[in-house]
């Protein structure tokens, strides 16, 4: 039996500092591994994502991604993202001259990352939601919203009318599990910056995400719409905490934020 040992990162996205933002590892590898092998990876990390990278050979894109929640491989992860461009930027054996990186997806079409100060541009493609009614999933969050909006894409954006209400809800996670693998982002006007959310993912191993991307997908093109301008800045109040400044740039949801890069090491496999 062979054993490999294949490069390994941990890095905090949407932050400036360690210990805060969402953690995401990140893996560049030489080829694609078995898939169940790659949510094997994701779930002996632990972290919400797990994100892998191989050099893409297409010529559509720099590298190709894919991400991994500790049970699945998902279509679109927003932090995972920003903390694989900022690997690649940085890091000697990769791109670090480069101003910008792209990634070819599976479900996502093509996404990019750039240099942007001393931090970053994420642009994911923007998520649009539709005002209904999901009676279920509100009884479940323990604290009725103003407005519900979904997307058939399942996530879902339920507008609270005070960041103190967003902060206080506990809601039913075993119960918002059995509906499926939806986001639930709870928003409301922010005290300290524009907007503040907080997202429940039980259906796809995550209670509660420590900043997510992909739910400010949706959140940039329903708070600028609802603000009247193009950009706002973020706060996703978990107990970590991630913060991003949020702007729509025609299909696209343009997300900035830092990143720290905490752990680099190895990470072995047998066979």
């Amino acid at each position: 039996m062979t054993r490999r040992s294949l490069p390994y990162w941990h890095v905090d996205a949407f932050s400036d500092r360690p210990f805060a933002g969402n953690q995401a590892g990140v893996m560049v590898l030489e080829q694609w591994l078995p898939d169940d092998v790659l949510v094997a990876i994701a779930e002996e990390n632990n972290f919400a994502e797990t994100a892998f990278l191989v050099r893409d050979a297409s010529g559509e894109a720099d590298w190709e991604l894919r991400w991994c929640t500790p049970t699945y491989e998902i279509g679109l992860c927003g932090h995972a993202t920003l903390a694989s461009g900022h690997l690649l930027l940085t890091h000697p054996d990769y791109m670090p001259d480069a101003q910008r990186v792209t990634f070819r997806t599976r479900k996502a079409g093509i996404l990019e990352v750039r240099r942007a100060g001393d931090g970053y541009e994420l642009a994911l493609p923007a998520i649009p939601t539709e005002q209904g009614e999901w009676a279920e999933a509100v009884a479940l969050l323990g604290a009725q919203p103003q407005e519900v909006w979904l997307s058939p894409d399942r996530y879902g954006i339920y507008l609270f009318d005070s960041a103190a209400e967003v902060l206080a809800l506990e809601p039913d996670l075993r119960g918002l599990k059995a509906l499926g693998t939806d986001q639930f982002i709870c928003t409301a006007p922010g005290a300290e910056t524009d907007v503040v959310s907080r997202v429940f993912v039980p259906g796809g191993g995550v209670d509660e995400d420590s900043f997510t991307g992909s739910a400010h997908a949706a959140l940039t093109p329903f708070w600028t719409g609802r603000l009247g301008r193009d950009s706002f800045t973020a706060f996703q109040a978990s107990q970590r905490g991630g913060h991003a400044t949020c702007r729509i740039d025609g299909d696209r949801a343009v997300l900035a934020g830092d990143c720290v890069t905490v752990v680099e090491g190895r990470f072995y496999l047998e066979g």
